[in-house]
């Protein structure tokens, strides 16, 4: 897999936009290993392997266990290793991210905002949206993984 276009670079002012919220994310409150945990779902979902790569890697370093790591694609059958919130968090992110099928249900709105507060949930479909967009980006024009550059050039 080779990338095809740098879009950070062909237009960085978009760029930049997304930046702006990717910064608001990460102070808006919410704790950054439940926003990791729903940008990894969500682009396991959307099949970004950069993503994928880039928030397994985040999640690692914060010091998430490879246990619960390995098990975010079936998190509901991994009982209390995930608490309440992170529940909630990770089913409304597959819901809104398949908001073309799911129609976003009010039964699946109301346990997200059993939750969740309303900013709280604002900034928590703000990160589904943006992780949504760099999964678009990153699978459209081909990121490169880390671990796929790291295998290739020998290190």
């Amino acid at each position: 897999m080779s990338q095809r276009i740098d879009y950070a670079q062909a237009a960085p002012e978009g760029y930049k936009a997304f930046g702006a919220v990717y910064a608001y994310l990460r102070q808006c409150g919410l704790p950054e290993e439940l926003v990791n945990l729903v940008y990894l779902r969500v682009s396991q979902i959307n099949g970004c392997a950069y993503c994928i790569d880039m928030h397994s890697r985040d999640l690692l370093k914060q010091g998430v266990a490879v246990d619960k790591l390995v098990l975010v694609p079936v998190w509901r059958e991994a009982g209390a290793l995930f608490s309440g919130r992170e529940q909630a968090a990770l089913a409304w992110a597959e819901c809104v991210t398949r908001v073309a099928d799911s129609g976003v249900p009010d039964d699946d709105y109301e346990a997200a905002s059993a939750q969740f507060n309303d900013k709280e949930l604002a900034d928590l479909t703000y990160a589904i949206g943006l992780m949504n967009a760099f999964n678009r980006l990153g699978v459209t024009f081909r990121n490169t993984p880390a671990a796929v550059r790291k295998a290739t050039s020998g290190q």
